[in-house]
């Protein structure tokens, strides 16, 4: 009878264990809602266990199903109250719900978020993402409910002492979101000294696109490109080229070269630079050309309204 028992005590043991990993597994291959019923049969026969809650916290938050996420992120707050990540992913659950709500509503949480982010930044003082997220959240929140850019200024000092280049692109995001672009565009360039990733670039070229500086945008995007040999480099490109009716010939070239290397990590459709090819002959006054490349476009993505647009324009030439 014992041996029974014991047979039974550990075969429940490795269901439950083949039962946490098969909901890991979906995870990591984004089969969320598959993920989100094995995590949640584990937790139902295992109600304390710290992993299976946060993994279930974790399905939840991929399918944006914050109030869901926000309990089972408060339940590791209370088992675990020390642990500066899960008082980081309660906060940030918190604040993705508050940007789907009202305003009247989000104000009344703001002070929750708040407090847990500060938590975790108090339990962990090398904590990255929890000073991002002060960084952003002071800067976004009007002062009347604590918003502050000296907090905000606080924390990316903070973030400097860790890390340089996470330092110097929270600069950046904070001289952009206070309009003082000239100020960004220097910590943007630091970042881009120091640690010359992707994301470095890339904040800089969104920014001389949103102060309608074309040709900045261009020369850093071919920067870029030098480095990281991205061929979704050349669509930026050609884009820019595009919206602007700027150096034109360069544009073609890079998106065609774009289409012809074109493959699904490129994220952008082909369509869209047919779209954007189209544009450019449209400013070339080239207007058969135009109409073969936004033909192409609606046919690759017959849905998008932008595309059934530039068709008209192009017709009226």
């Amino acid at each position: 009878m014992k041996t029974f028992i014991l047979f039974l005590t550990v075969s429940t043991s490795l269901f439950c264990q083949n039962t946490l990993e098969s909901g890991r597994e979906s995870l990591k291959n984004k089969a969320y809602a598959k993920a989100e019923k094995k995590l949640s049969a584990y937790i139902n026969s295992n109600k304390n266990d710290r992993e299976g809650i946060e993994l279930l916290g974790d399905a939840y938050g991929y399918q944006k199903k914050w109030d869901a996420a926000i309990i089972e992120y408060k339940k590791l707050t209370q088992l675990e109250p020390n642990n500066a990540n899960y008082h980081y992913k309660y906060g940030g659950a918190l604040g993705m719900k508050a940007m789907q709500i009202n305003k009247l509503s989000a104000a009344m949480i703001v002070g929750d978020i708040k407090e847990a982010f500060l938590k975790a930044a108090e339990l962990d003082p090398k904590h990255i993402e929890t000073r991002w997220a002060l960084v952003e959240l002071y800067m976004q929140l009007p002062g009347i409910i604590g918003g502050s850019r000296n907090k905000s200024l606080k924390y990316a000092n903070e973030l400097e002492n860790l890390s340089k280049v996470d330092g110097y692109l929270a600069k950046g995001y904070i001289y952009e979101y206070d309009k003082a672009p000239e100020l960004a565009e220097t910590y943007y360039k630091m970042a881009i000294k120091e640690g010359g990733s992707y994301t470095c670039y890339n904040k800089l070229t969104t920014l001389y696109e949103n102060e309608k500086q074309p040709k900045k945008a261009i020369a850093n995007l071919e920067a870029s490109k030098k480095v990281h040999k991205r061929n979704a480099m050349h669509y930026q490109i050609g884009k820019v080229c595009a919206e602007y009716n700027i150096q034109l010939k360069k544009g073609e070239n890079c998106l065609l070269t774009y289409i012809k290397n074109h493959s699904a990590k490129d994220g952008v459709p082909k369509a869209w630079a047919y779209y954007r090819l189209a544009q450019i002959k449209k400013h070339q006054n080239k207007k058969e050309k135009a109409l073969k490349y936004i033909n192409l476009a609606i046919d690759n993505l017959p849905e998008i309204e932008v595309f059934e647009e530039e068709k008209e324009k192009i017709l009226g030439l």
